[in-house]
């Protein structure tokens, strides 16, 4: 049965069988009649079942209208059935036989000369000699040939007897009773009239004729059949390649001699002149392929492993860099040979293959801190409880001997100076500076932490000192002409202490949090577009409540700091636009977000923290930074350590006793600082002398306070333990459960959570907004984002099952709807598509014109695919949808689109229903290549585009056969009459 609502060509192929065929009585319906033996068709005819009746058609060999058929005779035609010899005959056949001393060639029609000599030597006692359709035997000197014409007679010197050597017999003498001889032929011969020589004729061996025999008086003449010619030797045919190719396997040229063959490339000819056999050019140096070779009859094919591409001499293989692709990684693509790797800012942690999502570090072991931790996207920081304070560790706390102060010292200082309508503003960080590791388009600076809320039920706003409120604030400015780098600054005076000419002219504001993010993207319209370069800000103050007066209450307090503050960011914002953004960070003058006037237009600036090797832009290492004023990273300096890339400060270590005593230059964790306390140790500050954690505790960190009791009266197999896993509990649970130290037994981690490793008591949330299947998850691959993926534009676009590149969620339903502008057509390629293989399909797409299930459907599956596949959708609109049930999931699919003009729906379908599109692995692979397809789409959608792409991009974009693929047709639908 034909199914209408497959692909296109599909249906295509479909449709011979699928054509009605010619009505004719046929009771009763649904019998048939061929199988049932009621059919009355004859005994030489074949019965063949059709929709409405049957039909009777005569055998091959065989004429007739089905139901009374008779034998054809082939043998009765003046080419005697092409047979050189002898036709003969058979029912619904026929079979050429030859002469004697003749064979049947493999043609089934020529007869060719048997050799007898070969065999035996043709029971000759001396000498055979082979004759077309005989042969003859010889003696030596000094004999002559017996009557059995095989064996050999020594001659006698005298006498008129047949022993003598002059007996004058051609072939046969015989003696008379009387004493004399006289002489006879052979068999085939006649005696001559002087009765000793023979004159031979057509009856032995066909007088010598390869072909057909007519005797003369002078002796037999030869002829050939009409098909073949006479050779100039009078007695052999020749072929023709008229005649059955003239036996060649491929090309036949006919020569005076005879026919010639020879075979096409990639094929030799065979020891009978005649065959050709392909010729296996792998095994030949590999057929040039760089990786893999496979032979194809008269050719070969080169292909390429995975991660590499077959370049356009079709033979050698090229990496393919999967970090120019667009969207390959959230983050950071690192290319390598056949393969490539995502990485995440710190902060962040890899999930689904590609995609970045915020660590929850507080899922870890409550990050690390004594009291409160908070999530921050990106980080995390710990608090304290009222009366305590952060250590300088960040992570422990400590008691506070005396009330808190009304504010908390700044951490920053924003000043800007209006002068003549000339603003500048200046930034003076007073703490350490932490940057994220610039990418080229990209940077973060933070100076101090945020201010911790109290709640997100509560006031809004509102820190954890009841005396103090923060008032925060964020800002998005777009910078024309600046650039997202951090760069030493060329003012030569400190600007930090600038003051404008009137009072009314500085703003001045204390901050003790800032965040300053600089990210630039590519502008609208075509490539090429100049980036925009787009700066966020954010700020956080503190407002005292003792600031409140009976004239003015709380709110009017923070109206007045938020009404000074934007005040201030109005300034900031001109200021900005002139590049005209200075920063003292860890006594380092800066400019923020300004075009290097050095840097060469043709050479890409390195982002934040970073230097250029090799033409490449590289990140400084952890235990060094950027040095703006010798434009190189360098080692940090004694009583400093940097645990991060791209940074452009050192973090100075805790306590004058360790900046005083460390030596090492280059430190890169803060365990590398002198006297700082080492995990399993803590002291009081810190810092040494220290105690190792004691029996039941441990302390993963350095520089801590104190250490953590491993909770229900477990203890640790020794002091100084650094995890819970040293702690001996109960029962050893295993990745995917949490110890739990009230009931000493093993918890599964809930949905939503992980747990990798052994005999830990926690389990990590997963990143982002993933999250598991199920619940006793193992890895963070089982963390999955459930949001469907996929841009969805009038020209162009792809949709994505959720998670893709990594396995999509169980029960997830996505739905997308396509619709194109006016007169516009889709058309759609799935490079490939992977699916678990079920009986029941539990999970699929489905492409049709609306959600009805009775809507015309252009696609639709249940199964992987890795061969690409295109088509255009059957209706003007599509309705897409993917579900997944409860079962195993896949990786799923990235399925892009394109709209084109209708007018080209003739082209289109022409390019995408031939199978040449697909009829390669090159060709195959063209279509999964993201670059490649942009192309292409280019040229499927707007056919006249092709015409901008040079000969020499072509070739250097598509193989020749491709190339003439779409030449040919885009050519002849847009100029027809040339």
């Amino acid at each position: 049965m034909c199914s209408l609502g497959a692909d296109l060509w599909i249906f295509l192929l479909l449709l011979p069988a699928c054509a009605p065929a010619h009505p004719a009585a046929r009771p009763p319906a649904g019998v048939d009649e061929c199988a049932e033996g009621i059919d009355n068709c004859h005994a030489d005819a074949i019965c063949q079942d059709t929709p409405s009746s049957f039909k009777c058609i005569c055998k091959t060999g065989f004429k007739g209208e089905g139901t009374d058929c008779e034998d054809i005779d082939e043998c009765d035609n003046e080419f005697n059935g092409d047979c050189v010899h002898e036709c003969a005959n058979i029912s619904g056949n026929y079979r050429c036989t030859c002469y004697d001393g003749f064979k049947l060639a493999h043609d089934g029609h020529n007869c060719l000369d048997v050799d007898e000599c070969s065999h035996n030597n043709g029971g000759c006692q001396h000498t055979c000699v082979n004759t077309m359709g005989s042969y003859e035997c010889r003696c030596k000197e000094g004999f002559f040939l017996s009557d059995n014409q095989h064996t050999c007679i020594h001659r006698s010197e005298e006498g008129l007897s047949c022993m003598n050597k002059d007996h004058g017999c051609a072939h046969i003498c015989r003696e008379s009773p009387r004493g004399g001889a006289s002489c006879d032929c052979r068999p085939g011969f006649e005696l001559a009239k002087n009765q000793r020589h023979c004159i031979l004729t057509c009856n032995h061996g066909n007088g010598g004729c390869q072909h057909t025999c007519n005797d003369t008086d002078s002796g037999p003449v030869c002829s050939c059949h009409p098909k073949y010619t006479m050779h100039s030797n009078g007695k052999s045919c020749i072929e023709t390649c008229a005649v059955n190719n003239g036996g060649c396997d491929r090309t036949c040229r006919d020569t005076s001699t005879g026919v010639r063959c020879s075979c096409p490339v990639g094929f030799t000819l065979q020891f009978d002149g005649k065959t050709c056999k392909d010729i296996d050019e792998c095994q030949n140096s590999n057929g040039g392929c760089d990786h893999f070779c496979r032979n194809t009859v008269g050719s070969f094919d080169c292909s390429c492993k995975m991660g590499f591409k077959l370049l356009t001499d079709e033979k050698s293989c090229q990496d393919v860099d999967e970090c120019s692709f667009e969207r390959t990684c959230d983050h950071t693509c690192i290319n390598y040979p056949g393969s490539f790797a995502c990485t995440c800012d710190k902060g962040y942690t890899l999930y689904g293959i590609t995609h970045c999502g915020d660590i929850n570090e507080c899922s870890i072991n409550n990050g690390g801190c004594q009291h409160a931790c908070v999530n921050t996207v990106g980080s995390y920081l710990c608090q304290c409880h009222p009366r305590y304070k952060l250590h300088w560790n960040n992570r422990d706390c400590v008691e506070v001997e005396s009330a808190p102060p009304a504010f908390v010292s700044p951490k920053a200082i924003l000043r800007c100076v209006k002068n003549g309508g000339n603003e500048r503003c200046f930034l003076s960080c007073q703490s350490d500076v932490h940057s994220v590791p610039g990418l080229h388009d990209a940077f973060s600076l933070t100076c101090g932490s945020p201010v911790p809320l109290r709640s997100q039920n509560g006031r809004n706003n509102e820190s954890l000192n009841a005396d103090v409120a923060t008032v925060r604030t964020s800002t998005t400015f777009k910078v024309t002409e600046g650039t997202c780098r951090v760069r030493r600054s060329d003012l030569n005076q400190d600007f930090s202490q600038q003051k404008g000419s009137e009072k009314h002219n500085v703003l001045y504001e204390r901050f003790c949090f800032v965040n300053i993010t600089c990210r630039s993207r590519a502008g609208a319209g075509q490539k090429g577009a100049a980036k925009e370069t787009f700066l966020t800000a954010e700020f956080e103050a503190e407002l005292n409540y003792k600031e409140v007066t009976d004239s003015c209450s709380f709110t009017c307090a923070r109206r007045k700091a938020e009404k000074r503050m934007r005040k201030t960011f109005r300034t900031l914002r001109k200021a900005i636009s002139k590049q005209q953004f200075h920063a003292r960070l860890s006594g380092k003058e800066l400019d923020v977000g300004k075009k290097s006037s050095r840097q060469s237009d043709s050479q890409e600036m390195c982002g934040t923290g970073q230097v250029r090797v090799d033409g490449k832009c590289v990140s400084c290492q952890a235990g060094t930074y950027y040095d703006g004023d010798k434009e190189q990273c360098v080692l940090c300096p004694n009583g400093t350590y940097q645990t991060e890339e791209g940074q452009i400060t050192c973090e100075t270590c805790p306590g004058p006793e360790t900046r005083e005593n460390q030596r090492t230059a280059g430190a890169r964790y803060i365990t590398e600082c002198v006297g700082v306390c080492p995990p399993g140790e803590f002291s009081a500050d810190g810092f040494r002398p220290c105690d190792s954690c004691p029996l039941g505790t441990y302390q993963p960190d350095g520089g801590r306070t104190s250490c953590f009791p491993c909770g229900g009266n477990l203890i640790t197999k020794h002091p100084g333990s650094t995890s819970f896993q040293e702690c001996e509990t109960r029962v050893q649970c295993s990745p995917g459960h949490s110890y739990n130290t009230t009931t000493h037994r093993c918890v599964r981690c809930p949905v939503g959570t992980y747990q990798p490793e052994f005999g830990q008591n926690y389990c990590v949330s997963c990143p982002g907004n993933t999250s598991t299947d199920f619940d006793g998850s193992t890895n963070v691959t089982q963390c999955k984002n459930r949001q469907c993926g996929g841009e969805l534009g009038d020209f162009t676009g792809f949709i994505e099952s959720p998670n893709y590149p990594g396995n999509y969620p169980a029960n997830t339903e996505c739905t997308w709807n396509i619709n194109p502008p006016p007169k516009r057509r889709i058309l759609i390629v799935v490079p490939e598509i992977f699916l678990p293989i079920e009986d029941d399909c539990g999970d699929y797409l489905v492409m049709r014109k609306s959600a009805s299930s009775n809507s015309v459907t252009t696609y639709e599956t249940c199964q992987t695919y890795e061969r690409p596949i295109a088509f255009t959708s059957r209706s003007k609109k599509l309705w897409i949808q993917f579900r997944s049930n409860e079962g195993n999931s896949a990786k799923g699919f990235q399925v892009p689109y394109v709209t084109y003009d209708e007018d080209y729906q003739e082209l289109i379908e022409d390019i995408v229903r031939d199978g040449r599109l697909y009829a390669s692995e090159n060709h195959q692979e063209i279509l999964k290549d993201k670059k490649l397809i942009k192309a292409l789409f280019d040229v499927l959608a707007h056919p006249q585009n092709y015409f901008k792409y040079t000969a020499q991009e072509s070739r250097e974009m598509f193989p020749k056969s491709f190339i003439r693929l779409l030449r040919a047709k885009v050519s002849r639908f847009l100029r027809p009459y040339k």
